[in-house]
């Protein structure tokens, strides 16, 4: 790891890592744009699983009203001015926690759904850029198992950091401005551990490694995730740009591992760059 960190040690500050990460997205639209088969194959995934989730938190929507005076009996005897600003209150807190835990799941099933076809998408790209250094041949149902368990987790942390943000959410001031950006950062850290492990798969690489390696390079992978997350709050944006976000991940994988993310970019059998890109 200490090799590939210098070989993606930063020509510029945390901001221009975290704009290089969202180039990154940007990237995986462009290729995604340009690919129509792309497009049929991870279309029909997302489309599966954004009618469920689109559903589910419609109906949050609906309810919301309701659900928040049921979480604010304390406020039943407050005036109506101050009983109705901490309904409102309460009511954007469970959006927020709904719209965090909509994104995460939301991707973790899709990839789980369409596995073959986000492989094969992920597999395009690199293919692209000279192919995946040290592949290793891994079994359809163990990597499965294994995407599913480590899914899994990731689900669980998006709820472990969504409820005390659902708790700060109550905070004036500090629950509408504050708590969004956090959750944003939040959910968009986790869409990048997720949205990477199909690559590091093909690597013999776990959610272990997924994390170390974009620890490395913390401003990048924050800028792919939240570009992502916010996109993927758009009406139809998960659905519809979820190839995408799995072509960029490929960009992002590669970034972090010190592989080239430019075509003509040279690298060893070891998976080395041998020349150092500016996009780097």
């Amino acid at each position: 790891m200490n090799a590939s960190r210098d070989l993606v040690a930063p020509v510029t500050g945390a901001a221009g890592r975290f704009l290089a990460g969202v180039g990154l997205f940007l990237r995986g639209i462009g290729l995604y744009l340009r690919s129509p088969g792309l497009m049929l194959l991870g279309v029909v995934p997302a489309l599966i699983s954004g009618a469920f989730f689109l559903t589910a938190f419609g109906a949050l929507v609906y309810f919301v009203d309701d659900l928040a005076a049921l979480i604010t009996p304390f406020a039943d005897d407050w005036s109506a001015a101050w009983r109705g600003l901490v309904q409102v209150v309460a009511g954007l807190a469970l959006l927020g926690l709904g719209g965090l835990l909509t994104v995460v799941a939301f991707t973790a099933v899709t990839l789980i759904i369409g596995d073959p076809f986000y492989e094969k998408i992920s597999e395009r790209v690199e293919d692209g850029l000279g192919g995946t250094p040290n592949a290793v041949e891994v079994p359809f149902w163990s990597s499965l198992r294994h995407s599913i368990a480590d899914s899994l987790r990731l689900v669980g942390l998006s709820v472990a950091f969504g409820v005390p943000l659902f708790a700060a959410g109550f905070i004036p001031v500090v629950g509408q401005t504050v708590v969004p950006a956090l959750a944003a950062t939040i959910g968009g850290w986790l869409l990048a551990v997720e949205l990477i492990g199909s690559p590091f798969y093909r690597r013999g690489l776990r959610l272990p490694d997924r994390r170390a390696a974009l620890r490395a390079d913390r401003p990048t992978a924050l800028g792919f995730g939240v570009a992502v997350f916010v996109s993927f709050l758009i009406p139809l944006g998960a659905v519809l740009l979820m190839p995408a976000a799995v072509a960029g991940a490929a960009l992002l994988a590669r970034r972090v591992l010190g592989q080239p993310i430019t075509a003509g970019t040279g690298a060893g059998q070891d998976g080395k760059v041998t020349e150092r890109r500016e996009a780097q």
